[in-house]
């Protein structure tokens, strides 16, 4: 998988990929990620990714131009299955959409700064808006990357245990279950036993019910889905 982020601060998303799972995952090359700054794509002397709005109001808009520019020099080197904008009114990310994205082989991510973008760069160019949440963040860097994040692990052979991802939260419509590890038993804070049995269909079926009463009082509205 291949992934571009077209950004005005690409120093803000240079940290999350250069630790932990995502760094081994680009070292191992399961995953390249590259970062484009907008600011390289300007004509004039101040390097001015925004202006006033038409019509007036608050607030500077991310010109149709330079991002017309950045993307249509992306697209005439390679094919682009997804060009993603991250703003605060996007469909809201979750485990379904990190596992469509997870199987693409090459995604644009442009993040949105000031009030946004240009209407016709989301009429022209974009195929899927994104938001991570019912909130407004200074720019679309730091959704990127935890976009990023949610995908790139789902890519074979990125976590250790091939089936931990399939076995996360959200994964069925469900929360996952608890879980633990030693001590058996800490200031008298025991694990369960079934967990000791060796039982193993036993323990598949704890944990089944164990997870259905973690969402049923968590987060009852995924089981309405």
């Amino acid at each position: 998988m291949r992934i571009d982020i077209i950004t005005v601060l690409p120093e803000l998303l240079k940290s999350p990929f250069e630790a932990s799972i995502l760094k081994r995952a680009i070292e191992a090359g399961l995953v390249e990620v590259h970062l484009h700054n907008l600011r390289n794509y300007t004509t004039d002397n101040y390097n001015s990714v925004d202006d006033y709005q038409f019509g007036g109001g608050a607030g500077m808009v991310m010109m149709v131009e330079p991002i017309d520019k950045c993307i249509s020099k992306l697209k005439s080197e390679r094919d682009y299955d997804e060009v993603i904008y991250m703003t605060p009114d996007g469909n809201t990310l979750n485990q379904g959409i990190a596992n469509q994205l997870s199987l693409k082989e090459n995604i644009i991510i442009l993040c949105g700064h000031y009030k946004g973008v240009d209407q016709r760069v989301r009429d022209h160019f974009i195929t899927r808006e994104i938001s991570i949440g019912d909130y407004v963040l200074s720019g679309g860097e730091l959704g990127a990357a935890v976009l990023c994040d949610a995908v790139i692990r789902l890519i074979p052979g990125v976590l250790g245990n091939e089936t931990s991802a399939l076995t996360d939260s959200f994964q069925d419509n469900l929360l996952a279950p608890p879980i633990y590890t030693r001590p058996r038993d800490y200031k008298g804070w025991k694990v369960p036993e079934v967990l000791f049995s060796g039982n193993f269909p036993e323990i598949e079926k704890w944990r089944e019910e164990q997870a259905y009463k973690r969402t049923k009082k968590r987060r009852p509205d995924l089981l309405d889905e």
